[in-house]
Parts: structure tokens; C-alpha cells; sequence
């Protein structure tokens, strides 16, 4: 807009100056702006997104916003919980264990009646217990309910049967063991003091470090009341423990290597304790040497997290609100985040993220939250989408950075020709035609190859790169023009209309044909384009070359050129697509970083 506006008064204030006519002064200058705007950019992003949309839709991923496809490929953080991820998601109960260690029936069959009778959404735990548990529940009859929070992370409810009211706990095992005063075996009850609360600690941790999850399962006799709240969650007699099995998913380990290649580091929330994320994470080849617990983040400053959680990988105990604050954390140090997450608790952590990601199965909320929804759970099809995602980001980034750079050359090379030249360099129609024909050429770019290069890394909105390419770029073709200018003026001694005409077949040749060298990053020759962009910038060209033959040339002030005229432009073009492919190399390897991890990327990777 800065330059669209500088020139702009340029030409009218030269205009003033040179005593041009000011209305046609006014015209050329807003022809100028015209030509120098990129007009196709909302339909080249919009068709560029939606042909995108449409390629990871055939992937199942599913985008319910378009523009979030260009935060999907610039991604370089991914937060998700590991049950469903790396794991199958598929619970199995595996032991149920009295507070020693020794096998028995009654931690599930307590634990049956609480997740029977709790009315919240039934956690895949409480689906293992209810297909596996076999206690009868008709002598039962629900009196109270205690919800499940993050801060007690336990679950009560009160029944009441022939031996009067009972309250059934179960939850974490820190949590709950923190509330009981006895413990329960096959040989009956006992106190539960120092030495015993350690061995029934020692027995859940055996079940955590092996990668079970596991539910500590408590009980207590309570007097009749009308209410019941967390504080009659006390004095509990602990009945033991139920252990639950996931497997890793198959093939995740080769996913997260991917996904790491490709500047994406996954990073796991999870509200399981440090034992089971450790055992899980070290399974599927995600470092877990360093492990950062919810209470621990409760003690940290904003910044402090936002240093921890770059250098940590793997967060245990979470709740919701420090989900939500360890991807505020990131943020702050300018990484583009995703979050794949499916619960009611997650809704608020995926309208955070800059990416938010669900899945078909997830809850009403958090797919309504959701900018992505993944029709499997699988990270593997989630990479693909990323990939996608910087396919349609590149392809919108090349329309910009040719459009900019070979518009602003040509239109400073008109306004420095409006100077000099006792007529216009080029009628507004022209103008406006030449243009048109330019950006007709480019309609095509959405179904463009990108280089492998290019979608390898994370790839960011930087207006800084645009407006370096447009200087160094545009000047160059401004070179050529000035050449040309000089050509038709001393060799052809050209008129107006002939003038006029040499350039716009010259300015419309080297400007569409440059597509193909800026279009890539590597070499023009080895990097094809698509068929259709091809066809469309060839077909451009003859329709520029042949035009001034056709019945149209006197209407648009067009005459023929001379046949000499064409061996000149044969030269131009040549030598200036090699000069711009010479400048262009380096200057987009040092802009984009094409080929190697950003400095975002980089700054993510967990030290080893």
C-alpha cells in the first residue's frame, strides 16, 4: 500500500511538474495502481485453500475454516494427550489388586458400582470396568453423587443397601490414598499408617512404571444426610486398585519421527502421572527424560513456563486451565501451535491453540471448537494434512512474491519512463490489458508442484520477505525495460504507438515467463511445473505476441512490430529469466530457509 501510494503521487506531482494533462496524468497514475495491486490474491488464496481443503478431505482431515489450512502447514508445536495418539485408546482392564498387590474382587466390584451409578460422561475407564465387572447392582440404590474435578481428580458416589449408606471413591491414587485412614484385604481391615501408606504407594507405582493406568478404589460408611460434598470424602478405607492396558498404536514411533523431520515437535498433556507418560513416552521414542507435573507449574511465572515448556516434552498431571496455559506459554514465544484434544475440558485449549484440531468421535463441544476434525484418530493422517496445509500456503506465496516483484518493476520502469518520454510509455488500456493478461496467467498456480523443500519445514506470513523480493527482484526487470526503451527509441526509431506496443509484448513475455523460474526454489529446469500452469503461461505469451496482428491492435492502439523486433525479445527474455534465476537462488534460501529447519523449529527440539 506504501509504495501503491508513493507512486501514485509521484506521477502526479511529475505530471504537475512536466505539465502533463492532468486528467490523463490522473489516469496513468491510477492505471499504475491497478497494475502494481495484486487484485487476484482473494481468488488465487480462496481457490489455492479450497483445492486444499478438498486434497485433505480425500486424506480424512476434515477443515471446517479455510484460512486455518495456512496455520495447519505453519504449525511447528503440537500438544495432544497420549491416550488415542500414542496409544490405541482402546482400554483394557487388565488387574484389579487389593492395596498390597495380591489379586481380589472387591476394588472392582466397588469400582463397578461407582461408574454404574456416576451420571457425568463415562471415561473409556469406566467403559473397561463395566465390561469386565460382574458385581449385581440390584441391592443398590443411589442416594448422592460427588462429581469428578481436576483438583480432587476422584469421582464418589453413595448408595445405600441393607447395611446403610456407603460412599465409593474412586480416582488417582495420590488423591484418593491421601484420604483413607485404613486399608482392605481378603483378611479384613487394618490402620493404615506411614509404613503401609508407603507400600500401597509402591504398589501403584509398580502398575504406573510398567504403563498400566490405574484408579485407587476407597470406601466408607456414612450417617444419613440430605447433601454430600468432598468433605465427607474422608477417613476412607482403600479397597485397592484397578489397572488398566493400552498398547502403543502401531506405527506412531515412525509417525513422530516424520513429524520431527518435518519441523513439527509433539508434545504430550496428559493428566496421568509421571510414571505412565514416562513408560508410554519412552515406548514410542519421545523424550521423557524430563517430565513436568501440574503442581509444579502451579508454582511457575508465565515466563518461566513459557522457558520450560520449550525444552520439555512431555507434561504430566495436567489440568484443563494449565493445558490452556502451557499453550499461551508457546505462543508468547511466537510458535504456531496446534492442539489435538476431544473432551468437554479440551474445548477451551482448542479455541486457544492457533491450530485447533478434533476428531469425528469427540464430544459435540470440542468439535465445535475445532478448526480441523480428523476423521481417524491417527497422527499419520494428521501429518498428512500439514503437509497440505504447506502446499496451499506455498502456492499462495508464490502468486505473491511474482506478482509483487514483476508488477513493481514494471510499473517503476512506467513511471520512470513518464519522465523522460514526451508520451505515454504505455496506455492506461494497455496498462489495465497487460496486466490482466498477466494475472490470467497465474489462475492457474493452485494446482501447482511445490518443492519437496519447501513443505519439509515449518513456513511463516513474513510481509518482510515480500517486500525484499519485491526490491531486489523488481529492479531487475526494471533493467531490461530501460534496455528495451532504449532499443525501440535509437535501433527501431519507434513511434508512440509502435514504442508502446514493443514494450507491452516485451514488459508481458518477461513478467509471465519469470513464473517459471520464481515458482521454485531450486532449479527451473529439474522443479516442473503443472500442466495446466504451463499451458496457461504459454498460451498468455502468443496471445501478447499475436494480438498486434489481430483485428483488436487499432482499438487498443497496437501496431505490428517488425520481425527483427522478435529476435531482440528472444534475447531479452532469455538472458534476463537466467540473471533473475542467478539472484533469485540465493536470495530465496537465505529469505525462506528452504531446506533446513527455522529458527522456531529449531528452538523446540527437546535437549537430549
Amino acid at each position: 500500500m506504501r509504495t501503491v501510494f508513493f507512486l501514485v503521487l509521484f506521477v502526479l506531482l511529475a505530471g504537475a511538474l512536466l505539465h502533463h494533462a492532468f486528467l490523463e496524468s490522473l489516469l496513468f497514475a491510477v492505471a499504475l495502481a491497478v497494475g502494481l495491486t495484486p487484485e487476484f490474491l482473494p481468488m488465487i488464496s480462496a481457490v489455492t485453500l479450497s483445492r486444499g481443503a478438498a486434497h485433505m478431505a480425500r486424506q480424512k482431515v476434515i477443515v471446517k475454516h479455510l484460512e486455518a489450512i495456512e496455520n495447519f502447514g505453519s504449525m511447528d508445536v503440537l500438544f495432544s494427550d497420549k491416550t488415542g495418539t500414542l496409544t490405541s485408546g482402546e482400554m483394557v482392564l487388565d488387574r484389579h489388586l487389593d492395596p498390597l498387590g495380591q489379586v481380589s474382587e472387591r476394588p472392582l466390584a466397588l469400582a463397578y458400582v461407582n461408574s454404574s451409578y456416576q451420571t457425568g460422561i463415562k471415561s473409556p475407564l469406566d467403559g473397561a470396568i463395566l465390561k469386565r465387572g460382574a458385581a449385581a447392582i440390584n441391592g443398590y440404590r443411589k442416594i448422592d453423587e460427588i462429581p469428578f474435578d481436576f483438583e480432587r481428580r476422584r469421582l464418589s458416589v453413595v448408595v445405600e443397601n441393607g447395611g446403610g449408606r456407603l460412599l465409593i471413591t474412586k480416582g488417582a491414587p495420590e488423591g484418593v490414598i491421601a484420604r483413607c485412614t485404613a486399608y482392605e484385604t481378603d483378611r479384613g481391615s487394618a490402620r493404615l499408617d506411614e509404613a503401609m501408606r508407603a507400600r500401597c504407594e509402591a504398589t501403584y507405582r509398580d502398575l504406573s512404571a510398567h504403563g498400566s493406568r490405574v484408579l485407587a478404589v476407597a470406601y466408607a460408611r456414612v450417617p444419613p444426610q440430605a447433601v454430600y460434598s468432598a468433605d465427607d470424602e474422608r477417613e476412607l478405607v482403600l479397597a485397592g486398585f484397578v489397572a488398566f492396558f493400552d498398547p502403543p498404536m502401531e506405527g506412531v514411533a515412525e509417525t513422530l519421527h516424520a513429524l520431527r523431520r518435518d519441523g513439527v515437535v509433539v508434545k504430550i498433556l496428559t493428566g496421568d502421572n509421571e510414571l505412565v507418560a514416562q513408560h508410554v513416552c519412552g515406548q514410542v521414542g519421545l523424550d521423557s527424560a524430563r517430565i513436568v507435573a501440574g503442581d509444579q507449574i502451579e508454582r511457575m511465572t508465565d515466563s518461566a513456563l513459557a522457558a520450560v515448556a520449550e525444552q520439555t516434552t512431555v507434561f504430566a498431571r495436567v489440568s484443563p486451565a494449565q493445558k490452556n496455559r502451557i499453550i499461551l506459554a508457546l505462543k508468547s514465544r511466537n510458535h504456531v501451535v496446534g492442539f489435538l484434544g476431544d473432551g468437554i475440558n479440551d474445548a477451551p485449549s482448542i479455541h486457544t491453540a492457533d491450530v485447533g484440531v478434533s476428531v469425528a468421535t469427540a464430544v459435540d463441544v470440542a468439535k465445535d471448537a475445532a478448526d480441523i476434525i480428523l476423521l481417524e484418530r491417527n497422527l499419520n493422517v494428521l501429518h498428512t494434512g500439514i503437509l497440505e496445509g504447506r502446499r496451499a500456503f506455498g502456492n499462495v506465496m508464490k502468486y505473491l512474491l511474482m506478482g509483487t516483484s514483476s508488477n513493481f518493476g514494471n510499473m517503476f520502469s512506467m513511471a520512470g519512463a513518464f519522465l523522460f518520454l514526451p508520451f505515454l510509455p504505455m496506455l492506461p488500456t494497455q496498462i489495465l490489458l497487460n496486466n490482466f493478461l498477466y494475472d490470467l496467467a497465474q489462475v492457474t498456480i493452485p494446482t501447482d508442484n511445490v518443492d519437496e523443500a519447501f513443505i519439509r519445514t515449518p513456513q511463516r506470513w513474513d510481509i518482510g520477505i515480500i517486500r525484499r523480493f519485491m526490491v531486489v527482484i523488481g529492479p531487475i526487470s526494471s533493467i531490461y525495460d530501460f534496455l528495451t526503451f532504449g532499443v525501440l527509441l535509437w535501433v527501431f526509431r519507434a513511434s508512440e504507438a509502435l514504442f508502446q506496443t514493443g514494450w507491452f509484448v516485451e514488459s508481458l513475455a518477461t513478467q509471465t515467463l519469470v513464473l517459471f523460474v520464481i515458482r521454485t526454489a531450486g532449479n527451473p529446469l529439474r522443479s516442473r511445473p503443472s500442466l495446466p500452469l504451463a499451458v496457461t503461461t504459454v498460451l498468455v505469451v502468443l496471445i501478447g505476441v499475436v494480438l498486434p496482428f489481430t483485428p483488436l491492435a487499432a482499438t487498443l492502439g497496437f501496431v505490428p512490430l517488425p520481425g527483427a523486433y522478435f529476435v531482440f525479445l528472444g534475447g531479452v527474455t532469455i538472458t534476463y529469466l537466467a540473471l533473475v534465476e542467478l539472484v533469485k537462488r540465493r536470495l530465496m534460501r537465505k529469505l525462506l530457509g528452504m531446506g533446513t529447519a527455522t529458527p522456531a523449529a529449531r528452538s523446540v527440539t527437546p535437549a537430549s
